[in-house]
């Protein structure tokens, strides 16, 4: 198992603690953190909400979350003396936010006085300024506190400044951590390790040796119970404007100075500022949408999007598909298109990033195909990394070529556990550790280019495309145009 070295003695508050993300994600997490020793043994976790739940009453309510969560069975169980060690770390306490200063009485009672402080948001944006607003009225924000924000951060470049204005009025930049559990996937992070720690890829990573750049998150679900938020979202703020353009930066920015939290930060803002701006007709010539209809599933029937629970069962013009090709206007990326791809009930469940290498510049063997060397690096549901590379086939008579990959599974190669996503970045917010958490310019960076490409959307209408399929015909087009097939095309 993972050995974290442990925090400093930290309150940490979760608004929302009793609400669905805090049991499914945030409580095993930390649990987790806890067993293999990341929590200091005065740490303490306050879950705050309206439920008015006593201590023991939410203890079980968490207990009973943490034995049932997938990321704790995978880890082993949850063993009855870590589990009591941890459930006693926990308190629950009533706060009504938007009401009276004094309801905030009893938190304040509670937070040491001499401790570092964690609030984290697990609620709506609407409400982030105005529970910060209240933190700071009621005296209990210090020096050493720290915000941490979920996701989606506004739904467009103005509500999104407008949130962190309101934010900013009481914690300063530097203590706000916005939060993007993609960042806190074991593969992402070897991204840094991988290009900045071999020294072989370094002269090879850029548009001299790089055809074109691949990434793709596709999921087999539909939005389910989701549709209510998802109808004011769609893919392209739900994954595009954080998760992928995250990804984007990381394979894309410039070797930093240093591995220092700032250093990371200003190379990856470097590169949103230099995607080319897709407006108007650009916007139809590189973007694709898409929206699932129903149909059968491995003999399931699933419904389509506009027949999901919790919308009007009309048309919608909300995309559950983008696809998209974007560029970066610098020296190392000039001529290189990275196209982007999200999508629901899309055929496979899966992450990853191709990096596709141009071809051999001279075919020396006759007749056989010189498929150019790739770089697949899987995100999800398994983490590895594939160098796909030309060999000959075992044999006597005529050299024949065959497709050969070097395979990296972290599964195989270490045989300490990857720590969950969220389980990573909670320790690097009680660490106070903001390297893999987005700043307040580059979040707005993202926004300033994603806003264009959604304006140019409005009055039209996404592809319908089937369940179970590799999206709309409008993303292969978008990709074949120029004599390229995305990766599962190739394989096919």
């Amino acid at each position: 198992m993972p050995h974290h070295t442990a925090s400093p003695p930290t309150d940490l508050v979760v608004f929302g603690g009793t609400g669905d993300l805090a049991m499914r994600k945030l409580l095993p997490a930390l649990f987790l953190c806890d067993r293999d020793g990341g929590l200091a043994p005065e740490t303490r976790i306050i879950a705050a909400s309206r439920d008015g739940l006593a201590d023991a009453d939410f203890r079980d309510k968490a207990a009973a979350a943490v034995q049932a969560s997938p990321a704790v069975l995978r880890a082993g169980d949850a063993d009855p003396l870590t589990l009591r060690r941890f459930v006693e770390r926990l308190h629950h306490v009533t706060v009504d936010v938007g009401g009276d200063l004094a309801a905030w009485k009893p938190l304040g009672d509670l937070l040491h006085p001499d401790r570092p402080r964690v609030f984290y948001l697990a609620l709506p944006p609407m409400l982030f300024g105005r529970i910060c607003r209240d933190l700071g009225a009621a005296g209990l924000v210090t020096d050493d506190s720290r915000v941490v924000l979920e996701k989606p951060l506004g739904r467009d470049l103005a509500s999104a400044r407008a949130i962190n204005e309101e934010v900013g009025e009481v914690f300063a930049e530097h203590q706000v951590f916005r939060i993007d559990h993609y960042l806190g996937k074991e593969t992402v992070q070897n991204l840094l390790a991988l290009r900045f720690a071999n020294m072989f890829l370094e002269p090879i990573w850029n548009s001299r040796w790089i055809d074109h750049v691949q990434i793709t998150a596709a999921e087999t679900v539909g939005v389910g119970g989701r549709r209510g938020y998802y109808d004011g979202s769609g893919a392209m703020r739900d994954m595009v404007q954080n998760h992928l353009l995250q990804l984007l930066c990381l394979i894309a920015m410039e070797p930093p100075a240093s591995f220092d939290r700032e250093a990371v930060r200003d190379e990856k803002v470097k590169v949103l500022q230099a995607l080319r701006p897709l407006t108007g007709g650009d916007v139809a010539e590189h973007t694709a949408r898409g929206q699932y209809v129903g149909g059968t599933v491995a003999t399931q029937d699933v419904p389509g999007y506009t027949d999901e629970p919790g919308g009007s069962g009309g048309p919608s013009s909300t995309e559950t598909f983008v696809a998209l090709e974007a560029g970066i206007g610098n020296w190392r990326w000039s001529g290189v298109p990275f196209y982007l791809r999200t999508g629901k009930r899309m055929a496979r469940h899966y992450s990853e990033i191709v990096v596709q290498f141009r071809d051999v510049p001279h075919a020396i063997f006759p007749g056989q195909v010189t498929a150019a060397n790739r770089l697949v690096i899987r995100l999800q549901p398994e983490e590895t990394i594939h160098l796909h590379m030309l060999a000959k086939e075992p044999g006597a008579g005529a050299l024949r070529l065959r497709p050969a990959p070097l395979e990296l599974s972290f599964a195989d190669t270490f045989a300490e556990r990857s720590p969950d996503a969220y389980e990573r970045l909670l320790m690097d917010v009680l660490a106070g550790n903001p390297t893999l958490f987005m700043r307040r310019d580059e979040l707005e960076a993202a926004w300033r280019w994603v806003d264009p490409i959604i304006a140019a959307w409005d009055g039209t209408a996404p592809e319908p495309y089937a369940p179970g399929s590799a999206g709309p015909a409008g993303a292969h087009h978008l990709i074949g145009r120029s004599g390229r097939t995305w990766h599962e095309e190739e394989l096919a």
